[in-house]
């Protein structure tokens, strides 16, 4: 009996047929594959706006900074040029320097300032006096100080006269001023006075001891934080404050009895504090006549044109300190930063 025939085994890997289509595996592998034409050119467009957009933008860039370079030299060469009136004109006239707002060594009526402007007036050959206009209520008593002694000496070296001429308000450190000036005239309605020498300040111990607040507060000296708001008050030390406020009141009173001299009808409420309108400050001596700038130059000075000396500083003037702060303040932040790096 015969055996039946045995199956033969498949091949383990059998031949693949070269008409079959490709695996998407392969199809990947064998390499990218082609872009529509309509995608080539939507891309060649993006990157041709990208590219105009990337050139506008460096375009303007360039352009801010020259712009701002331009703004930063106007503003440095407005800051630095001559604020003064500019060459001494020939013809007779009237100087004129302004006090106005109050007297400080930050503020605009300064003392470098107004002395400089002084010098200038009086310097000037053209100039056939020197006409102080007040709108201020006065200020730090150094200040207006360090301005009524060069007013002084002025007169004494250039050998011209001085008026003081009141709109709003001579009040205080203002008048301080104004008693070195020959002669002073008000308006009618003008603030003149106002002869004394205050320091004020706040006390918040009631308003701590409410909210439980307490103060820790270590010196060297006794007096070291004397007049501190939030401490109660020091009779010994209060007393010290007033002594010296007292010194001041009457540097200030004796100086208004030099420039004033028999003029001044001295009452009990001269040196008091109090002030008064111009027609009661003429009454008093305090003020000599009713005028205006254009009165003293015109009927008293006899030189109707007026030049103005005072200093005005301008926008770009503000500018440039501001941009002076900022650049300090950078600098200042810049060293900072290197400082770990010594």
């Amino acid at each position: 009996m015969s055996n039946p025939e045995t199956p033969s085994a498949a091949p383990a890997n059998p031949p693949l047929d070269a008409s079959a289509p490709a695996a998407p595996a392969a199809i990947a592998a064998s390499g990218p594959q082609a872009v529509p034409r309509g995608m080539e050119s939507t891309l060649e467009r993006v990157a041709t706006e990208l590219l105009r957009q990337h050139k506008s933008d460096r375009r303007w860039r360039l352009f801010f900074r020259l712009a701002w370079l331009g703004l930063v030299a106007a503003v440095m060469w407005a800051a630095f040029s001559q604020r003064g009136p500019g060459a001494a004109p020939s013809v007779p006239h009237t100087a004129l320097v302004e006090v106005r707002g109050e007297i400080g060594l930050e503020a605009e009526a300064n003392a470098e300032d107004l002395v400089g402007a002084l010098k200038q007036a009086f310097e000037d050959k053209g100039a056939q006096a020197v006409v102080l206009r007040f709108n201020s209520p006065g200020g730090s008593p150094v200040q207006a100080g360090i301005v009524h002694d060069e007013v002084l000496r002025l007169k004494a070296k250039h050998g011209k006269k001085v008026y003081a001429v009141v709109e709003e308000a001579c009040a205080s450190g203002a008048y301080y001023i104004a008693v070195a000036a020959d002669e002073i005239y008000v308006d009618k309605a003008s603030i003149v006075g106002s002869i004394g020498v205050l320091m004020d300040g706040f006390g918040f111990t009631g308003l701590m001891d409410k909210l439980g607040v307490e103060r820790r507060l270590v010196t060297a000296g006794r007096n070291k934080a004397m007049l501190d708001p939030f401490s109660p008050a020091d009779a010994q030390q209060t007393a010290l404050a007033r002594a010296m406020i007292d010194q001041v009141h009457r540097q200030f009173i004796a100086v208004v009895k030099q420039g004033r001299g028999a003029r001044l009808k001295e009452s009990p409420d001269t040196f008091s504090g109090l002030f008064w309108n111009g027609e009661e400050a003429v009454k008093q001596g305090l003020a000599d006549a009713l005028g205006n700038l254009d009165f003293v130059a015109r009927e008293v000075i006899k030189a109707e044109e007026v030049i103005d000396y005072t200093p005005h500083p301008n926008v770009a003037e503000r500018l440039a300190k501001r941009f002076g702060a900022g650049v300090g303040a950078g600098a200042v932040k810049a060293l900072r930063e290197l400082a770990p790096l010594r």
